[in-house]
């Protein structure tokens, strides 16, 4: 009789036991593929949201501050007005060794403007560029696309009651307001948006801007190396990277796939601990059955590789339900987190459960196989 056979007969007459077997190990293989599939998708979102964030370069000029201390005592500082950045001096960024990673160059120019008797803050900006990289923009109406087409941010709107389609002259320059744009929270509620080069000549500084944003979007871009190229190639310029919010929530996934491998690796202890307990168990009903099989000519070897395979089919089993169990999971649990798209399959992640719920299950019984070989034939057919 092969080994094989022997083991298959003991799970089928033994079904209540296979399913015990089988729980313990896959409630502790669901639980670790459910937090390792969350953490990926998770990753994989605050990836997708790194493309999606805009520029995470920003640009602007070199300005100078005079610190005023004495004795310890700070009395403030004096900052020395910065320069306009020439628009000429931009192409240079086309020069650095990353630049196929510059997905969009976002060049403003910043200036305050007289509208309806009152100054409020005008930004222009290469339309093409600027409403693209701002993806979370919500225009009502029209963006900016000829010169004569202006767009307000919420709060300059309500402040100076203006409304679409409606005409308006800023110092002087008539413009009709293509859209309003929705509110952000932050100080685009302030501006009035209109073409880059109108809003030059209307600032008297052609051929100058104020600040540049670089979106360098792709997940795993080298955004420190491509600051001090930028740098190297625009001296005249400060240039540092903005990707805090990112930053923060890839650590905080950090932290959160280190807590999951914490209780995922809890819940396995216990699951080794149901299958070691069951093992044991079985070993003491089995006594005579392993008896048996001594007298005839077993091995110890046999009694192990036994006891072995079944352990191994159990886990097998446990480890196939357990992927399943813990995708499913993971997709039901996804949109909670804000992920509308569910979990993608993982091959490997499959391979590694199956292969985490072999090892688990094969040490929990390695233990009381040993033990059954060690019995004596003599002594376990007392039993009988």
């Amino acid at each position: 009789m092969q080994l094989t056979t022997i083991t298959w007969n003991n799970l089928r007459r033994r079904k209540s036991r296979l399913v015990f077997l089988v729980a313990g190990l896959l409630l502790g293989v669901t639980t670790v593929v459910t937090l390792m599939s969350l953490v990926g998708a998770l990753s994989a979102e605050a990836r997708h949201e790194l493309e999606q964030f805009g520029a995470n370069i920003l640009i602007t000029p070199k300005s100078d501050r005079l610190s005023l201390s004495y004795g310890g005592i700070d009395v403030g500082g004096v900052t020395v007005a910065a320069h306009d950045i020439p628009q000429a001096d931009l192409a240079r960024i086309d020069t650095i060794p990353n630049r196929r990673n510059v997905a969009a160059v976002a060049p403003k120019i910043l200036g305050a403007a007289t509208v309806k008797g009152e100054r409020v803050l005008l930004m222009g900006v290469d339309p093409a560029v600027e409403f693209r990289l701002k993806r979370w923009w919500r225009v009502a109406g029209e963006p900016v696309r000829g010169s004569a087409d202006l767009v307000a941010g919420s709060a300059v709107a309500a402040r100076l009651g203006l409304a679409m389609r409606e005409n308006v002259e800023v110092d002087g320059k008539a413009f009709t307001v293509s859209g309003i744009l929705g509110q952000t929270g932050s100080q685009d509620d302030q501006l009035l948006i209109v073409d880059l080069s109108t809003a030059q000549q209307l600032l008297g500084k052609a051929g100058r801007v104020s600040m540049v944003e670089v979106a360098a979007l792709c997940s795993n871009c080298p955004v420190e190396d491509m600051v001090s190229q930028i740098s190297a190639v625009l001296p005249d310029v400060e240039v540092r990277a903005v990707q805090q919010v990112v930053r923060s929530r890839m650590q905080a996934l950090e932290q959160f796939r280190a807590l999951s491998l914490a209780v995922a690796g809890v819940v396995l202890l216990i699951g080794a601990l149901v299958v070691f307990v069951t093992m044991m168990n079985s070993v003491q009903e089995r006594t005579r059955e392993i008896g048996i099989f001594r007298a005839i000519g077993f091995r110890r070897r046999h009694i192990i590789q036994v006891l072995l395979l079944e352990a191994l089919a159990v886990g097998a089993l446990a480890g196939i339900l357990g992927y399943l169990g813990g995708f499913g999971i993971t997709y039901l649990v996804l949109p909670f987190f804000g992920v509308h798209h569910g979990p993608s399959w993982d091959p490997q992640l499959a391979l590694e459960a199956m292969l985490l719920a072999l090892v688990v299950g094969g040490l929990a019984a390695w233990y009381p196989a040993w033990r059954a070989s060690q019995l004596e034939p003599c002594e376990a057919l007392r039993t009988l």
